[in-house]
């Protein structure tokens, strides 16, 4: 990322990406609550542990009670609302796995709150509910699990009460998945679900520990996030692999760039947090809750934090030669935890706010002085909520996008004595009031569907 520091906020340094200021999204960033979250991090650890195999009928102890908590925190929140979120289980049987040898019922719970102009158009954010200790298999020993990963359900059930106040273009999903630890169940059983159901998933935001600042490095840093992206997507066919070596895209995958839109968030609208955005799925050989949707096409991110402290990861607690081993609540900061979940907050609610990411973008100006640009009209639901289209382009080697020009509502547009050999193209769509969808690059290697 390319920016330079502004009071406390990090803004783009290139002054030709045109950008429109949205005070809502100030509005949401500020009524995120680092109490709140505190109080429910609290409240998760309160349960002992939360293991997938762990105890299902107390209602003080394990899963069973963490769970119907959860899904009583989103019906609460529902209510305020006036029932604008549809809140419900969802669970599949996994047995004969490696880490669940016999049959157990993987329940995640799901809030959905649905768009007003065009609701199969769904945004995600996630948490996983599940926590374990050394011994992925122990479901008795006390896990309190605070920041991996009752942090993330707190922030996405932060993001519920906030966002809820507001009514969205497309929909958004607030998911706490289960079976994390034992597999990427719950987010597995949730891809293949939306899928089957013709979801159109833009972007899934999975918060896996967002709230540890310091890291078993000796770095203490409450202004800096990771956001992990992978590249060529997972549903490539090989006649879009052999299209991509000619034309390009190994890094603008849909996951890509909803990672630069998120960058992008964090520099307008989050006060002292600057993102990196990282070239990779996850962590180095590890895997998280946005995987299972990577796997089936959709775009999906893990946003977390930057400094991991290992000795706080799937630990038994205990305390050796002076060291305090074990995931409790002391390690967690939770005005950071706040900070990481109001990025998502805006991030999710500008991209229902802005329409649906052009389909069918196109590119042509081989041989040419002059690159042009064309994508499909927006689908009938969407007409009136379109305003026009922004052009986006950068250098090859520009981790983000440098160069920006709005051209109305058409569907194509030739950039004049602009060469497509020297840069990388992307268009997004702009609402009536100027809320921008992610960038979409040409071809299948940065397509977001339909």
């Amino acid at each position: 990322m390319s920016s330079v520091a502004v009071g406390v906020f990090a803004v783009s340094a290139h002054a030709d990406v045109e950008y429109t200021d949205q005070p809502q999204l100030h509005a949401i960033q500020q009524a995120v609550s680092a109490e709140r979250i505190e109080t429910d991090i609290e409240k998760l650890v309160s349960f002992g542990t939360r293991h997938t195999l762990s105890e299902t009928e107390s209602d003080t102890r394990g899963i069973g009670a963490a769970r119907r908590w959860i899904k009583a925190e989103f019906d609460k929140i529902s209510a305020e609302c006036g029932g604008c979120l549809e809140v419900y289980y969802q669970s599949r049987v996994i047995s004969d796995e490696p880490r669940i040898p016999e049959p157990v019922e993987v329940v995640s719970v799901i809030a959905v709150q649905k768009g007003t102009v065009d609701p199969s158009r769904y945004v995600i954010m996630s948490g996983d509910i599940d926590s374990r200790v050394s011994d992925v298999m122990n479901y008795t020993s006390d896990a309190p699990g605070a920041n991996d990963n009752a942090s993330g359900v707190a922030g996405t059930l932060e993001a519920a009460r906030v966002l809820s106040k507001y009514k969205f273009a497309g929909s958004i999903v607030y998911a706490a998945l289960a079976g994390e630890e034992q597999g990427l169940f719950g987010g597995q059983i949730m891809a293949e679900q939306a899928k089957q159901d013709g979801w159109r998933i833009k972007a899934v935001l999975n918060n896996d520990m967002i709230g540890n600042i310091e890291g078993i490095n000796g770095v203490i840093n409450n202004t800096t996030a990771r956001i992990f992206a992978e590249g060529t997507r997972q549903d490539e066919t090989p006649e879009d692999i052999r299209r991509r070596r000619f034309t390009g895209g190994e890094v603008d995958s849909p996951s890509r760039n909803v990672a630069r839109y998120i960058d992008w968030m964090a520099d307008r609208y989050i006060p002292n947090l600057d993102t990196m955005v990282i070239y990779r799925l996850d962590r180095f050989a590890r895997g998280g809750h946005h995987r299972p949707f990577n796997d089936l096409g959709f775009p999906g991110v893990r946003i977390m934090e930057t400094n991991e402290n290992y000795n706080r990861q799937h630990q038994d607690l205990r305390v050796e030669n002076g060291i305090a081993y074990g995931d409790t609540i002391d390690g967690v900061d939770f005005d950071y935890a706040a900070k990481l979940t109001a990025l998502n907050a805006v991030s999710l609610a500008s991209m229902a706010w802005a329409p649906s990411p052009p389909a069918e973008v196109k590119i042509a100006g081989a041989v040419s002085p002059s690159t042009t640009l064309s994508w499909a009209a927006p689908a009938e639901a969407e007409k009136e909520h379109v305003k026009g289209y922004r052009i986006y382009w950068r250098h090859t080697d520009a981790p983000n996008w440098e160069f920006s020009r709005y051209v109305g509502n058409v569907t194509e547009y030739t950039l004049e004595n602009i060469v497509i050999d020297n840069y990388f193209f992307g268009v997004a769509s702009v609402s009536q009031d100027d809320f921008e969808s992610p960038v979409v690059y040409p071809g299948p290697a940065g397509a977001f569907g339909e």
